[in-house]
């Protein structure tokens, strides 16, 4: 089974904060629950080819694994994929206008688990969309609260 979730929030702050914040990897453990670090392995700005080193807890379990990014269209689209980890992963940010001025924010993750996850990926899909949910929840807080 592959893993598909798809997560989306209205945020009340604009489209090109909202992409500046999320699609800078030095942010991740501010708004995601579940990283608790990020380490830059090219320098500064992230551009395509950019790959930076994830450490989270995800599960009960430590995962690292490095993602490097694939596109990057400032302010619509940000894709990373995993280049070293323990399965496949792809994570794309999308960034569209609300009709009030804000920014809706689509956060996609998919990718084919292997070994016990293949076998786990029910579980890991619900897990990752709580997980999700929630890390859009506090991105929402973390931005809204700025522009305040």
């Amino acid at each position: 089974m592959a893993v598909d979730v798809v997560t989306s929030i209205d945020i009340d702050a604009d489209r090109d904060q909202v992409a500046a914040f999320a699609s800078n990897p030095e942010n991740a453990p501010r708004w995601y629950v579940n990283i608790s670090s990020v380490v830059l392995e090219t320098p500064p700005p992230v551009a395509v080819g950019s790959r930076m080193a994830f450490v989270a807890h995800f599960l009960g379990r430590r995962i690292a694994y490095t993602y490097e990014v694939r596109e990057l269209r400032d302010g619509e689209r940000f894709v990373m994929s995993t280049a070293d980890g323990p399965f496949p992963m792809e994570t794309t940010y999308i960034w569209s206008d609300t009709a009030d001025g804000g920014t809706r924010m689509t956060l996609r993750n998919q990718g084919e688990p292997s070994g016990f996850g293949h076998v786990a990926a029910p579980v890991i899909v619900r897990a990752m969309r709580r997980a999700n949910g929630k890390d859009l929840q506090r991105l929402k807080s973390l931005l809204e609260r700025s522009t305040t």
